[in-house]
């Protein structure tokens, strides 16, 4: 914050109110802020190779260029877990490059089932992909991968000889007591032979770090190789934002202490807005399958058991854009979910769990949070009584 606030002090490097160009590779002091945090969180970064970019967006066009195929050939495409960020899709679109998906479901008890080892095992041999994506602390279902799956995941990865990719935008959002800080960084040979050297994570200031708008994230990786190319690649960019690497550059030196303290305050912070909005949920309508509160910042509804047939979730978002209300403290307001249907990539004919299915974000202020369950609750009855 004092960085922040004090840019032109004397000892800024912008006091003469000249901003230059960094490294492409990013200020020594930014990388090593990504370093400090992971290893104040306990894991070596005496082989990490940083690659600073203009946020994680920037990071995962990178990484997209890194691990797929050529341009337009759909070789080598990057393997996702559906329901799916949709920025990797949309990313792999603008440049030409495949996506491939294996399916998981949200069951009535609101747990997401990863899809069984044989069946992404099988979709590797008929896909050939470059990479597989996993989101430990995942966005949009808010599903926790433990040690255990990541470290599954990571066999087939080595067997298939396949990079294994982790967005950790949302380390350290985890909300059972019995959970366990996770990362890719935690995967080493001692459990996983031959995983060291294929292992790559997007970072960002955004989310645990509350500075979405200072568009500063991160490429890590232990391959020099992969790192030295994305650096060539990324100097068509130049440089990431030199004010913002600045900012986010004083976490290099943290102590672990403090990082933890931080971690700790926001942890809790999410918490309990998530667990406030799942039992409101719950309380408001029973049959409404909300998923298991258990990592990021994200909580999945789908309304399939208590919406007639026909439900279209697109046509629900607009009628609460346009026409619904409901009278909270004698304001009538409305709420904007995002639809699940884009988030799952699934073929023309077939039938998309995504059309019943909402994404909430926890973005707003707590107050508003708290709105949710009445709001949502009771637009969804108006509009299925006016359908």
């Amino acid at each position: 914050m004092k960085r922040m606030f004090e840019l032109g002090a004397p000892e800024s490097p912008f006091a003469k109110g000249v901003v230059r160009y960094s490294t492409t590779a990013g200020v020594t002091e930014c990388q090593d802020a990504f370093k400090n945090i992971l290893k104040c969180e306990g894991f070596d970064t005496s082989k990490l190779f940083v690659q600073v970019t203009d946020g994680g967006s920037a990071a995962m066009e990178l990484l997209l260029l890194g691990v797929c195929g050529a341009a337009g050939t759909g070789d080598k495409p990057l393997m996702v877990i559906d329901p799916a960020y949709t920025n990797y899709i949309s990313f792999a679109e603008r440049i030409g490059r495949k996506i491939v998906t294996v399916s998981r479901d949200l069951n009535e008890n609101g747990k997401f089932s990863l899809p069984e080892l044989n069946k992404i095992e099988e979709s590797i041999k008929e896909h050939n992909p470059g990479a597989l994506l996993v989101i430990p602390y995942d966005n949009p279902t808010g599903q926790y991968f433990d040690f255990e799956t990541l470290k599954e995941l990571a066999k087939l990865c080595v067997k298939y000889n396949m990079w294994m990719v982790s967005d950790e935008a949302y380390r350290e959002l985890f909300y059972d007591v019995n959970s366990k800080l996770v990362s890719i960084w935690g995967v080493t040979d001692a459990e996983v032979p031959g995983i060291e050297g294929r292992r790559i994570s997007i970072e960002t200031t955004s989310k645990v770090w509350n500075a979405c708008g200072l568009r500063i994230g991160a490429l890590i990786t232990d391959s020099a190789e992969f790192n030295n190319r994305s650096v060539a690649e990324y100097t068509a960019n130049l440089c990431a934002n030199v004010i913002g690497q600045y900012i986010f550059g004083a976490l290099a030196h943290q102590t672990k202490e403090e990082i933890a303290q931080w971690c700790t305050s926001i942890r809790e912070y999410y918490k309990e807005q998530i667990f406030n909005v799942y039992n409101g949920l719950k309380k408001q309508e029973p049959g409404l399958i909300v998923s298991s509160p258990d990592a990021s910042i994200y909580t999945v509804i789908d309304v399939r058991n208590v919406v007639k047939p026909g439900f279209n979730g697109i046509d629900f978002i607009l009628y609460c854009a346009q026409e619904g209300s409901v009278n909270i403290d004698g304001v009538e307001t409305t709420l904007l979910v995002a639809p699940m249907k884009g988030f799952y990539n699934v073929a023309k004919d077939a039938v998309n769990p995504g059309n019943t299915q909402f994404r909430i974000s926890f973005v707003e202020t707590p107050e508003n949070m708290a709105k949710v369950p009445e709001l949502f609750v009771k637009l969804l009855r108006q509009f299925e009584a006016q359908r």
